[in-house]
């Protein structure tokens, strides 16, 4: 009997159906297999089998499937039932999410056959550390350490450390992964070469005794509360519990003694974080503890480096703990007990540029679901969706509001910036009141932290004469100047100009940049503070994962005295040193055109306040504004999360906004302005007869160009109660008939379900 195979390509296309070869070349093809496939005159693709049956579609000519690429199936029935939710509930293909969830390597396409290498990647190897065998025993050991104490203090130091080192971290060999040892590789060369150990690169493994046990942090009885509510829901059948704990309460200890629970009884855990910078501080503190068992997953590693970790999980019989950003959520985790999303607030679990528009902290519970587990939300200033499952039951809750150890919440100062500028108390950007903390900071030797969310030297640059400002030819923004380059950038598609030296309308010279991002931040405070050593994260400077890490580690060790940065300074840093922040124009944060901005406004600036005073000695956090009397300002200085929560939910409540609707946001892109304007209109009319009121717009967005095609925007507000599913299916209907007629067939329209 002929067999046959829906294939997913990663296109946003619908299954293909091929045939399977009869004889030994079809007999192993599996459901989840990925397999080489050809598509069209001459391309062929990696694809992944969904389905195999023996229904012959109708038409004259089915190719065949290629050869099988791996030795088992990339995807198991859990993976491929995430994929199919992910598709149905944002709108997309299993093409757009297969092209999302695999790494680029896993699945190549080409024009020949030749293309797609027999070769596999093999696993991932690293250094490997033992003693000698000429001192393995203790006392030759101890003798030859005492003979060289007082000429190599730093040798016995490091030769004492491998000797000593837990042996619950130790690979089957018996050896020590390098990258636990505290050495650089100059020390550990000079230890080799003379005879005292051996250095082997083996493929990296993780220990599976059975018994072993990991030597957690000793939690408060405070954490030990917090834990004790999460395994009541657990035992109560709530798969998911959220944990509003205050920065620096210590939220990490019972991320890992939750994690510890499960890596002992060989399931896995998926440590999700917002933001790529903070995996490196995270794998550090988790490696001290889980050893080998740790591994990152995140967008700035190699495509092969991607590609290794995600076969080589694809082999793991379990006890893994991946830490990674929202990408980890696809990988082969065939053993997954718990889920734990660090800083579930943050916009950064939202994908909104490209199908599928997911949002992963949504996206972690369905795939702890699918599993069996259990899912761990946790932040200092939870989503209000979040907090609202919460109060309605939906969720288990628990509370954290002392900081861990001899900590103390920083004192918050608000500085009226209006008043600071009419008392001649402002230089450049900043407040005499910051100036002053920041000064006594670098006198005590400690350390300041400066939030300003704009990155670039100036958001623009202007005429004094006629007003003119240089403009992106492509998108309706302005282009913001990045001195250090040199040039003029648009922060939407990239495009780069010179900078100008004249006013092409009036041929003034004087062209002058306005406003101030982290660029022109980081040059004034040094000309300010000269002996102070500056640093600053953002885009800009953080184009690797090594660089991440460079200025993170340099910052961490005491190298930097002040670091600036965007959004990325505020998210889960922990700096023993940071005794200042500063909130350089929260008046940026306020006046967002959105219905969120307020409770955006307050994660942002109560988490950037909780990277100061983290330990023993207290910090203090200045927030400039020319708003002292928003109501945001006071709850972010009285650290009153409920009174802001209570505020915005009855605000949401009135207007129906989330938590009490869900939103579907359709933006519609055409070059031609006027023929958008009409499609949008007649799509709106057609929504409207199913929908009635719950369709808003057509409306422009904020900035309605973006890489030379313009944008408008429809909304649908789908209330609690109403069938989300059938508001979905209803949308599609609508669609397929406006993209079946010729006159807008051009009009490109994507879909953001859960908008934000």
């Amino acid at each position: 009997m002929s067999r046959f195979a829906d294939i997913v390509l990663p296109l946003a296309q619908p299954t293909y159906c091929f045939s399977v070869p009869e004889g030994a070349e079809g007999e192993g093809v599996r459901v989840g297999d990925a397999v080489a496939v050809q598509f069209g005159p001459r391309n062929i693709y990696t694809g992944i089998v969904w389905r195999l049956h023996d229904e012959r579609p109708a038409v004259k000519r089915i190719k065949p499937i290629g050869r099988r690429l791996y030795d088992r199936p990339l995807l198991d029935e859990k993976q491929m039932r995430l994929w199919e939710w992910m598709a149905d509930y944002y709108m997309c293909t299993l093409g757009e999410v297969m092209r999302m969830a695999l790494p680029s390597l896993i699945k190549p396409q080409g024009t020949s056959a030749e293309e797609f290498s027999e070769e596999m990647f093999h696993p991932r190897t690293e250094a490997y550390v033992a003693l000698a065998e000429a001192w393995q025993d203790g006392e030759a050991l101890q003798v030859e350490l005492d003979r060289i104490r007082r000429r190599a203090p730093r040798r016995v130091e490091l030769l004492e450390q491998i000797a000593a080192f837990d042996k619950a971290k130790l690979n089957a060999a018996g050896e020590i992964p390098r990258r636990l040892l505290e050495c650089d590789s100059s020390q550990l060369s000079a230890l080799r070469k003379a005879g005292y150990v051996v250095v082997n690169q083996r493929e990296r493994t993780i220990e599976r005794n059975e018994n072993i046990s990991f030597i957690t942090p000793l939690l408060t009885p405070a954490q030990q509360r917090v834990v004790a509510d999460i395994h009541t829901s657990q035992r109560e059948g709530k798969a998911v519990h959220l944990l509003r704990g205050i920065t620096g309460s210590g939220k990490t200890e019972i991320y890992m003694s939750l994690i510890a629970e499960v890596l002992a009884r060989g399931g896995d855990v998926l440590l999700l974080v917002p933001e790529i910078a903070l995996t490196a501080q995270l794998i550090e503190r988790m490696e001290r503890i889980f050893g080998s068992r740790v591994t990152a997953y995140h967008s700035k590693l190699t495509s092969l480096r991607r590609t290794e970790t995600y076969l080589r999980l694809l082999h793991s019989e379990g006890g893994e703990l991946v830490v990674g950003a929202r990408s980890a959520l696809f990988l082969p985790l065939r053993h997954l007990q718990l889920v734990v999303v660090d800083e579930e607030h943050d916009q950064s679990y939202k994908q909104s540029d490209t199908a599928p528009r997911y949002q992963g902290r949504d996206t972690a519970i369905v795939l702890a679901s699918l599993y069996g587990g259990h899912t761990v939300l946790g932040s200092a200033t939870p989503a209000l969706e979040s907090y609202a499952n919460a109060q309605w039951g939906k969720y288990g809750y628990s509370e954290l509001l002392e900081r861990y150890g001899e900590a103390t919440p920083p004192r918050i100062i608000i500085s009226d910036t209006m008043r600071s500028v009419k008392r001649g108390e402002r230089r450049t950007h900043f407040n005499q009141v910051l100036l002053n903390a920041i000064g006594e900071a670098l006198e005590r030797g400690e350390q300041t932290m400066l939030f300003q969310n704009r990155r670039g030297f100036s958001p623009f640059v202007q005429c004094s004469s006629c007003g003119w400002t240089l403009r992106c030819p492509h998108c309706n923004v302005t282009l913001t100047l990045h001195r250090s380059a040199d040039r003029m950038e648009c922060h939407y598609c990239g495009y780069t100009a010179p900078v100008p030296r004249a006013c092409p309308q009036c041929n003034t010279v004087d062209v002058k940049p306005m406003g101030f991002g982290t660029e022109k931040v980081e040059e004034a405070i040094a000309e300010l503070f000269p002996t102070a050593r500056v640093a600053r994260l953002d885009r800009d400077t953080s184009t690797s994962e090594s660089a991440y890490n460079r200025i993170i580690g340099s910052f961490q060790s005491g190298q930097t005295d002040i670091l600036v940065g965007t959004q990325m300074i505020t998210k889960g840093f922990d700096f023993g040193k940071v005794s200042v922040v500063g909130v350089l124009n929260a008046d940026n944060l306020l006046n967002s055109p959105d219905f969120r901005s307020s409770e955006r406004a307050f994660q942002l600036m109560t988490q950037v306040a909780g990277r100061a005073g983290r330990r023993d000695s207290e910090g203090v956090v200045i927030i400039q504004t020319s708003e002292p009397d928003n109501p945001v300002i006071g709850w972010v200085a009285r650290g009153d999360y409920e009174a802001m929560a209570r505020c915005e939910l009855a605000d949401r409540h009135a207007f129906c906004y989330p938590p009490y609707s869900r939103l579907l946001q359709l933006t519609l892109r055409e070059e031609n302005p006027t023929l958008l304007r009409q499609g949008a209109l007649a799509l709106a009319d057609r929504l409207r007869e199913k929908f009635g009121r719950r369709v808003a717009g057509p409306v422009a967005p904020p900035i309605d160009k973006i890489r030379g095609q313009y944008l408008v925007r429809l909304m649908l507000k789908i209330e609690n109660g109403s069938s989300l599913s059938r508001a979905r299916t209803l949308l599609r209907e609508v669609l397929a008939t406006f993209h079946a007629e010729s006159e807008f067939k051009t009009i490109n329209i994507a879909i953001d379900v859960d908008a934000q």
